[in-house]
Order: structure tokens, then C-alpha cells, then sequence
């Protein structure tokens, strides 16, 4: 997600209706400002970066990235603003948040020539191509409902919210949000150009939920850099694709709190830095799966049950799913 902390909108997900088509990411209904407010501000360099993107930039496929994070597992897919579960910022859509400001986020990493870019939450709602006034309509009756409900409160409400965008806003939000993930995923690893399909897709989605929150997964980041090498020590290790090696980039990421507090979602995204993966999908997930253990909580039994009824949807899914993480 985007506001730059872990936070998990599963249990809250309102429904999860099939989307409308997604246009291309060059559609200039969907990545450019679609009214006459909108037109007249300027759009931020980082922002014009963003709206340069071209799929071909990416091994893995756009949309079905956009299907795994609109997944209750992952982001959810909720048309009004909600607040995190933690810091009671504003959400909508698949986790995108509504009231960042723009952010400098340095490159720490010498070696690494790509910038990271933050623009504000309003700077992506306008390459989103939705009109400002909307947003700060729905910032307004955010905050009238968290003053009079309380964080708790509003989100016993999500399920009676009505929808105060459309679905294909929030999927303009959801492309923008990940081209943005695509490209400080570009800034975290080195390498990101010669990673498999499956593997851009988990570091885009490690960027999206967590933000700038990766940088304190400092053993992750080493691993995935192949710090202390030369680059042309590392990108040829990369391209033999080791499995020791991978399985410990892994394992940094096992030993997380993240992976514990959101083990299902965590299952998923970290199978996918296998680099067998797209041979036996269900395989990798299974092999982490096996020693990936839940963080100590103690859960309601109603919990468990609606945990055990998403275990045989999901594994259908997966098949699914998997079988198009490759382009076409």
C-alpha cells in the first residue's frame, strides 16, 4: 500500500465485484487529468516520470498485478475512504492513500543511479486523471466521520459506507500506485532489470505495501543488492539464478514481523522471489508456507473459521493466478 506503513485492509474489504476492464497504462482517460480543475495545475516532475512508464519497462504483466493486490488477501477493494487500522490515515480503493504529502526519500545506495520518487497523494489522484475537488470532498467527510465514530468506530462502519468513487477510479489509482511501487522497487534493488518476472512482481509488491517503510529491512535489501560484490560480480550471479541464494534472500524475509502478522499475504509474495517459481507455483508457496508461523495473537474462533473458508478459494485462485504472472 502507499501509505509507507505495513497495514493490511483484508478483513475490512468491502465487496470485491469484477472490476471493469483495465485501459492501457497510456490511456490518457486514466493516466493524465480528466477535468478542466485538474488541467490547470501543473503536473510534478515525478509525477510526469510516472506517467512515462511503459509495460515493456516490466518482465511480469500489469493487470494481473492490479487482480493479486484488489484480493482480500492483499490490499482489498473498499470504494470509500477508510482509516488505517493503525495510523488512522485515509485510505480508499486498494489501500491508496488519500492525504500524503510529497516526501524527499534519498538514495543511500551509491551504486544505484535511480531516484526514488514520493509525490503527494494529491499529485496522484491527478495523474490519476480525478478532478481535485473530489478528493478533497472526500478528505472532508473522512475526517466529519473519524471525528464522530472514532478509529474504531468508522471501521465497524466500512461495510454501510456507500461508494464514493467508481471501480475504475479506483483501478486508475491502483495502476498509478503501482507504477509508482515499480519504480522505487527500481530504487531499493540494483539488479531489478535482471530479476525474473515473478521476482519484479514481489519487490513491486513489497514497495507497495510497505512504502518507505522497506528501508528498515536492511538484511533483505544487502541480500537483494548483493552488497560487498562489483556489479558485474553480482549481475552475473544473478543470472545463474542460485537457489542457496535465493532461498536466503528468502529467509531474511521469513524471519520478519511483517511475515508473521500477515502470513497469508506474506506466503505469496515471498514464494515469488523462488526463482523456480513460475515452474511450480503452488510448490514455492507450500515450501514457505511450511515454516512460515503466525505471529502469537490470540484470535476469535469465528476468526479461524473465515481464515479456513478463504483457504479453498484461494488455492483455486492461485492456479489462476500464477498461470499469467509470465507475459503473454
Amino acid at each position: 500500500m502507499l501509505a509507507g506503513s505495513v497495514v493490511c485492509s483484508v478483513t475490512f474489504a468491502i465487496g470485491q465485484d469484477t472490476p471493469a476492464p483495465s485501459p492501457t497504462v497510456n490511456d490518457a482517460t486514466v493516466l493524465a487529468p480528466a477535468t478542466a480543475d485538474a488541467a490547470l495545475q501543473p503536473l510534478s516532475p515525478a509525477v510526469q516520470t510516472l506517467l512515462s512508464f511503459q509495460p515493456s519497462d516490466v518482465k511480469f504483466n500489469l493487470d494481473t498485478l492490479m487482480d493479486i493486490l484488489r484480493d482480500k488477501r492483499h490490499e482489498g477493494w473498499v470504494l470509500a475512504a477508510y482509516p488505517d487500522p493503525k495510523t488512522a490515515q485515509p485510505l480508499i480503493g486498494a489501500g491508496f492513500s488519500l492525504d500524503l504529502p510529497a516526501r524527499e526519500h534519498p538514495q543511500r545506495d551509491p551504486l544505484n543511479p535511480h531516484m526514488f520518487l514520493e509525490p503527494s497523494s494529491a499529485d496522484l489522484w491527478q495523474a490519476a486523471g480525478l478532478p481535485p475537488a473530489q478528493l478533497q470532498q472526500i478528505l472532508t467527510q473522512f475526517h466529519d466521520r473519524l471525528g464522530a465514530w472514532n478509529k474504531k468506530g468508522f471501521r465497524r462502519q466500512i461495510w454501510n459506507l456507500d461508494p464514493q468513487i467508481t471501480d475504475q477510479d479506483a483501478d486508475a489509482l491502483l495502476r498509478i500506485g503501482i507504477i509508482q511501487s515499480i519504480d522505487n522497487a527500481k530504487a531499493y534493488c540494483r539488479h531489478f532489470d535482471a530479476l525474473s518476472a515473478s521476482q519484479q512482481m514481489a519487490m513491486t509488491q513489497l514497495v507497495y505495501q510497505m512504502g518507505v517503510n522497506l528501508e528498515e529491512f536492511s538484511t533483505f535489501l544487502d541480500l537483494i543488492n548483493r552488497r560487498g560484490e562489483s556489479i558485474d560480480q553480482a549481475a552475473a550471479a544473478m543470472a545463474q539464478a542460485d537457489p542457496a541464494y535465493w532461498r536466503s534472500v528468502q529467509m531474511s524475509l521469513v524471519q520478519s514481523q511483517w511475515a508473521r502478522l500477515y502470513r497469508a499475504r506474506a506466503t505469496a509474495v515471498i514464494a515469488m522471489l523462488d526463482p523456480a517459481y513460475v515452474d511450480n507455483p503452488a510448490g514455492a508457496e507450500h515450501s514457505i508456507g511450511a515454516i512460515l508461523h503466525p505471529a502469537r495473537t490470540r484470535r476469535a474462533h469465528g476468526a479461524a473459521l473465515h481464515r479456513a473458508s478463504l483457504t479453498h478459494r484461494h488455492s483455486t485462485a492461485v492456479r489462476k493466478r500464477n498461470a499469467r504472472v509470465r507475459k503473454d
